[in-house]
């Protein structure tokens, strides 16, 4: 069997649906999802439901010490060649450094997962050197994605479940909801549970199932301001203002702070082709032509004023430098200063 750090999270699904398992999973990381999702599987699915009453343990971490999860790895399993031990919040066992001997020696009848979450696998720690050099033990770290890599986890997650997403429909998403793939999952899961296979998701369906407005979102602002259209702009700015808790300044500064960070590189190239800028931007083709056309709405040093905005907004509206003037007003100061 392959060694776990050559594995992706597909590649380790793809070995447990072939029932071929290590003695260890360890199972670290930023990002909660992958590491639910394979705790999800190997919980409903190695065992059988007549063995899982005796061969089954979940435990938690915060709850536990070292010598809990070495007396139910040692154990042997019961009428089953493998008995399955669940690690949850496994980040909180104190002294999960106190199992190195086992991590040596692990039985092969036991399957040990550790669900370690919100944080990587120390790699200064002995026990971390034994678990990554062992043929036994899956190590795997579920990393974050970037921002740009948000649209296409999208659509391919619903690739899997045969629905299609229009690109404008797939930015609004990514947008929305940022890179939390636990969060996105269940919006996406919500918005799915009525379609049939074959559906195409639209920004109508999106805003009847999640309640994001079609018109009156970041992407539709960003898009305003990049054809300088004032009379957009502040129409969705005065929605904002009305729904504030949806719509919280640091997460408006940051998004059109990305936005016009790629719309800046945007006006530093042109000469070159519609597909170079977008690998460069990272952006969907489908887009590239609302960038492009922002660059040549804005020179240069307009850019780099509006960047410098955003960051002084950014701060104001956590406080800094602000001690009386509302997310409200200081939204449209912002606004006038960026179309100028």
């Amino acid at each position: 069997m392959a060694k776990a750090k050559t594995l992706s999270y597909r590649q380790i699904l793809g070995t447990l649906k072939k029932k071929e398992y290590f003695p260890i999973y360890f199972l670290h990381g930023e990002e909660s999802y992958y590491i639910d999702e394979l705790c999800e599987y190997i919980e409903k699915n190695v065992l059988d439901e007549s063995s899982k009453a005796f061969n089954q343990t979940i435990l938690y971490g915060k709850d536990i010490d070292y010598k809990t999860v070495l007396d139910s790895a040692r154990r042997y399993p019961v009428m089953s060649d493998k008995q399955v031990v669940i690690v949850k919040e496994a980040q909180d066992l104190k002294t999960i450094e106190k199992l190195e001997g086992y991590f040596a020696n692990p039985l092969d009848s036991t399957i040990l997962v550790f669900a370690h979450k919100h944080k990587k696998l120390d790699g200064r720690k002995k026990y971390a050197g034994i678990l990554k050099k062992s043929a036994k033990a899956c190590v795997f770290e579920s990393t974050s994605l970037y921002e740009n890599q948000v649209p296409n986890w999208i659509n391919n997650y619903l690739k899997d479940r045969k629905i299609d997403i229009k690109p404008a429909a797939t930015n609004l998403l990514a947008e929305y909801l940022g890179s939390n793939l636990s969060k996105i999952s269940n919006e996406l899961e919500k918005l799915t549970l009525n379609l049939p296979e074959g559906a195409v998701i639209d920004k109508n369906i999106i805003q009847k199932n999640i309640g994001i407005s079609k018109d009156f979102n970041v992407f539709e602002l960003q898009n305003a301001l990049g054809r300088r259209d004032r009379f957009k702009s502040f129409l969705i700015v005065k929605y904002f203002i009305a729904n504030p808790k949806n719509h919280p300044l640091p997460m408006i500064t940051a998004t059109l702070y990305n936005y016009f960070s790629k719309v800046y590189i945007c006006n530093s190239m042109q000469r070159s082709t519609d597909s170079e800028i977008a690998s460069t931007i990272g952006v969907n083709k489908f887009f590239i032509r609302d960038y492009i056309q922002a660059a040549r709405s804005y020179n240069r040093e307009q850019l780099e004023g509006i960047v410098s905005t955003l960051k002084e907004y950014d701060l104001r509206s956590k406080g800094v430098n602000n001690v009386s003037v509302s997310q409200g007003e200081l939204m449209r100061e912002m606004i006038i200063k960026i179309l100028g």
